[in-house]
């Protein structure tokens, strides 16, 4: 059991799955900058983020990988807002071997302001949508799952979730070391010729990012105490 996770490790490290965009973990201000870089089981090296409020609901990012991996940009709308929480749809698009779209409904919430003056910490949760039009086999991938992120109120925060292709295995066989394809599904291999990850594998499904912020303005976010108006749609 030991030595396979070592190989889906090993095998993760040596290629790049798929991506997946950094977004606000805060409400962003028009103007307002941050920017920063990532570490990711989906990528081979790090990848430089960059984020911008273009109005009081949107901000966009960018991604920039080494050497093109976890390489994107994305758009974020804030769709619902009051007092510490909030709801956001995001929309991406990555570049990898099997690169991917990405459609992410977001509810975050922030922690109240401390009396020592420090950042308040945040977390969320997502429902996220991942379409592979064409991946590394030549075939598509259809994805649904849940992610899981927090942010400490410092410059770390990290994120967690699978996304399952429903058409390449069943649910409940995610954790079998021993899985091997039958039926219908014997037509989706979740390795290629040279052994890597083709884009119906499982492994594509995984993502755990930890993210770096090196922009200035961390202590800007807007107050849990400061009542936010409702944003009508």
């Amino acid at each position: 059991m030991l030595r396979i996770g070592y190989t889906l490790l090993i095998i993760i490290i040596l290629n790049g799955c798929a991506s997946h965009p950094r977004v606000g973990t805060k409400r962003m201000e028009v103007g307002e900058v941050e920017y920063g870089y990532a570490f990711s089981l989906e990528n081979i090296f790090p990848y430089l983020w960059y984020r911008k409020g273009i109005s009081k609901r949107s901000d966009i990012g960018f991604r920039l990988g080494l050497p093109i991996y976890g390489s994107g940009f994305d758009y974020s709308r804030r769709l619902y807002e009051k007092d510490n929480k909030w709801d956001m749809l995001n929309l991406a698009w990555s570049l990898n071997p099997n690169y991917n779209y990405d459609i992410t409904y977001y509810k975050f919430k922030q922690g109240k302001n401390k009396k020592n003056g420090k950042n308040p910490s945040s977390s969320w949760k997502g429902l996220r949508f991942m379409y592979i039009p064409n991946g590394i086999s030549d075939k598509t991938s259809s994805r649904i799952g849940l992610l899981f992120g927090r942010n400490t109120g410092k410059r770390l925060s990290f994120e967690l979730g699978y996304y399952h292709d429903f058409s390449s295995m069943p649910i409940g066989d995610i954790f079998s070391a021993k899985y091997e394809p039958d039926g219908r599904f014997v037509d989706f291999p979740h390795t290629t010729k040279f052994g890597f990850p083709s884009e119906n594998s499982r492994i594509v499904g995984l993502s755990l990012q930890l993210f770096i912020n090196l922009s200035n303005n961390i202590s800007k976010s807007k107050s849990s105490n400061d009542p936010s108006p409702v944003i009508d749609n």
